[in-house]
């Protein structure tokens, strides 16, 4: 028999928690279709409406996925990238001319579609940590990273815009190990970096970008470079498909 708090729980939310239940025994397993919302009207004595909302909880929550015209199906987490955070910084991977991308998704298929270089207004954090005075021009970069054809990142770099203008960090291609090759070449050399993690809901337009299901979070990685004088050099802010990877740290005691 229900108790008094099951009795007080919207009918669409008790649906939703028995099919989690299903879902977390097994009965349903990654990519298995759930029952359609004429099956839930059946077994539980309600309206389409009641059905409909209890599938968008679980949405909501990233658990399932609705496929027009097929139904809603238990999602699948397949992680294809495993970021090695201290790894692939590493100066002997962009300073022999490679790529830190390429060094997260060996085995797959990797692609970098350009989204632009362009001199713009600091925004008010970039222009804090690049130690600018507010309103200064910095060198934006805009990449999307995809893994298999499917999008799994996107990347904005800012960098100082005096430092930058007329060399290959203003242009789409800025040549073997990318910009941090690049700024050593200009004497400023990253030999430090910081990174902050946390994970959020993305906005419409991160969704957009990564092709993202309802209910899926991001996580946002912000690195900070510093030259060998403490100076920072680039800020990078990444945000990451939270389903497409691991984030592992290795590393000696202190």
């Amino acid at each position: 028999m229900p108790s008094g708090g099951e009795k007080r729980q919207p009918k669409y939310q008790r649906i939703a928690a028995a099919l989690k239940d299903a879902i977390a025994s097994g009965r349903y397993g990654p990519g298995d279709r759930l029952p359609g919302e004429s099956d839930l009207m059946a077994t539980y004595g309600v309206a389409r409406m009641t059905a409909r909302q209890a599938f968008a909880a679980l949405q909501a929550e990233g658990l399932v996925e609705a496929r027009k015209g097929a139904g809603v199906f238990v999602r699948e987490f397949k992680v294809g990238l495993r970021r090695r955070g201290i790894q692939r910084l590493a100066v002997e991977v962009w300073g022999a001319g490679g790529s830190i991308w390429a060094a997260d998704g060996k085995g797959h298929d990797l692609e970098v579609e350009f989204l632009g270089v362009s001199e713009e207004r600091a925004p008010s954090a970039a222009a804090a940590a690049l130690k600018l005075p507010s309103g200064s021009a910095v060198c934006v970069r805009r990449r999307r990273f995809l893994l298999d054809g499917r999008p799994v990142m996107v990347a904005t770099s800012y960098l100082d815009a005096a430092l930058t203008a007329g060399t290959p960090i203003a242009e789409p291609d800025t040549g073997p190990g990318g910009i941090y090759a690049r700024l050593a070449d200009l004497g400023r050399k990253p030999v430090r970096f910081r990174e902050e993690i946390r994970s959020r809901m993305p906005t419409p337009e991160e969704a957009g970008a990564l092709t993202l299901v309802p209910g899926t979070p991001v996580v946002l990685v912000r690195r900070t470079a510093f030259a060998v004088d403490g100076r920072v050099v680039e800020v990078n802010e990444m945000i990451l498909d939270s389903a497409a990877y691991v984030l592992e740290y290795e590393f000696d005691a202190p």
